[in-house]
């Protein structure tokens, strides 16, 4: 393991424990609203295979579950203990005893070729350095014309708003981010990671060159959260 994934993993290792109180104060609970979205848009079927990378908490596991009523077999991956272990606790407190949790990597992914019919991934993929091996691997282990649906934080393109929200969000995130989490490091880091992410059409290019087709992506909330859908040949 490299130096800057022991970095990630450390830093979500240790604000595990805030996370989803974060996440809710942040986004003013729009992140509820952003990952009910993505769910319809992979457009799981029942009795379907569905895998959540970077499942963190279980946010979208559990809405996957929810959507489908809890006829489909969901996995969980992600590579900090710490955010499964605080998800388990989630499960446990939902009653929940279907969503399967993996401790593992996303470039690493340990299932065979065509297990899933969808694959999740929301507020992930900025953290994966190589993030075209990562689509790879997504690739693989989707059955033929199965859906991969990516949720990430986004840097608005409108010139006004752009410049509230990166005053926002480099400036007075990291001070709310570090009084509660106690971790002042994450919240720098997240502005970081996302201003360094590519723009929604090239990251939408990555995944055609990856295999995927019929990519479309959708940008909400003025642009600060883009949704991308593509399909598995």
């Amino acid at each position: 393991m490299n130096k800057e994934l022991d970095f990630v993993k450390e830093m979500f290792d240790k604000i595990a424990h805030r996370y989803d109180f974060l996440n809710r104060l942040l986004s003013l609970r729009q992140d509820v609203m952003w990952r009910r979205q993505m769910v319809q848009a992979a457009a799981p079927a029942p009795r379907t295979r569905v895998l959540d990378v970077a499942c963190g908490t279980c946010d979208v596991a559990l809405e996957v579950d929810r959507h489908l009523k809890g006829q489909a077999r969901i996995t969980g991956l992600d590579f900090s203990h710490a955010m499964l272990c605080a998800g388990r606790k989630k499960l446990m407190k939902h009653k929940n005893q279907t969503i399967c949790l993996v401790n593992a990597d996303a470039l690493e992914l340990s299932f065979g070729p065509n297990t899933f019919d969808a694959v999740l991934i929301a507020f992930g993929i900025r953290n994966i350095m190589d993030r075209q091996r990562a689509l790879g691997q997504f690739h693989t282990v989707l059955k033929k014309g199965g859906k991969l649906a990516v949720l990430e934080l986004t840097t608005p393109q409108s010139r006004i708003f752009k410049k509230i929200y990166l005053t926002y969000f480099t400036k007075i995130l990291p001070l709310i981010g570090a009084l509660f989490s106690k971790d002042s490091h994450a919240y720098h880091y997240l502005p970081a990671s996302v201003l360094y992410f590519p723009p929604p059409t090239a990251f939408a290019s990555l995944m055609s060159d990856t295999g995927f087709s019929h990519v479309r992506f959708k940008q909400m909330t003025f642009g600060i959260v883009t949704l991308f859908v593509g399909t598995s040949k």
